[in-house]
């Protein structure tokens, strides 16, 4: 059974690099290096030079390359997401790494159903490019407040939406990028979800919730304060002892990778404290450090 890292999400920027040197010293094991709709001027594949020899002096692995955008969209900013995803499936070997993620992308605020056609016509020839490559897809599962009917980003945060969209890409290399914080915003139960999608689960993202349920008594989910709150793990309800534990149980080999910036404590100036405490709290979750007698 090979250990499940824990790591977190480095973006890409002109700090990149000298970031991940400073997170392998605060003991992260592995890294996604994500995209928010640009490169931020830095050349993927140079990237992957500079990134290299401190991954590999690190010990530590890329775990994923991540483009967040929206490629269904028929215009100047969907193109540039479609090509970008399809640079960095070319370029994921550099980082010896074979999992791309993020965002299916949305026809805006079109039904999920009225995506499907879109969705496969833009996913299909991009699942088939990752493959040629040894490469997975992983969409995250993340709602980008949008629901069932409405919505401008993403389409794979629901079970229904998965099973027409696995239906329309029926291809291996296809599966989530998933994390229990999303399925709590829509009240689904998420531990449950690791077994029946255990075939799909390519990559988790370490991010959790806070529900609550005093104020959806009295006000509901549409009242003007917030049911849910996003929260780094350790600091929310779920406990990651189980949701490694199933992980385990499904064969998931692969990292957990702390998504920060979202937990409305740790922020600002606490953010790597609350980071930090994520990366011990979820090292004990998984029973510690390996240990061979």
């Amino acid at each position: 059974m090979e250990q499940i890292l824990i790591g977190t999400m480095n973006p890409v920027n002109p700090e990149c690099v000298a970031n991940l040197h400073k997170l392998i010293k605060l003991g992260f094991e592995s890294f996604t290096l994500n995209c928010w709709r640009s490169f931020n001027g830095v050349e993927p594949e140079r990237l992957a030079d500079e990134v290299m020899p401190a991954v590999r002096d690190g010990n530590v692995k890329i775990s994923a390359v991540s483009f967040f955008g929206n490629p269904l969209l028929d215009d100047e900013e969907g193109e540039y997401a479609r090509k970008s995803l399809a640079r960095l499936i070319d370029c994921a070997p550099r980082f010896e790494c074979d999992i791309v993620s993020g965002f299916t992308g949305r026809l805006i605020d079109v039904p999920i159903p009225e995506n499907i056609e879109r969705f496969k016509a833009v996913w299909l020839p991009l699942a088939e490019r990752a493959a040629a490559n040894h490469v997975r897809i992983a969409w995250e599962n993340c709602p980008m407040n949008g629901n069932w009917q409405r919505g401008g980003w993403n389409i794979a945060h629901n079970p229904d939406a998965w099973e027409l969209m696995f239906d329309a890409v029926e291809l291996e290399n296809v599966g989530l990028e998933w994390e229990p914080c999303h399925q709590m915003t829509q009240l689904i139960e998420p531990l449950p979800q690791i077994r029946e999608w255990r075939q799909r689960i390519f990559h988790v993202h370490g991010k959790d919730a806070t529900i609550r349920r005093d104020l959806i008594a009295r006000h509901g989910i549409g009242g003007s304060e917030p049911f849910v709150r996003h929260r780094t793990p350790g600091f929310g309800d779920s406990n990651w002892t189980d949701i490694i534990s199933e992980l385990r149980l499904i064969g998931y080999r692969g990292a957990i990778d702390i998504e920060g910036w979202h937990d409305p404590v740790y922020r600002g100036d606490w953010e790597m404290t609350g980071q930090v405490h994520a990366l011990n709290y979820l090292k004990q979750c998984r029973g510690g450090d390996y240990v061979k007698f």
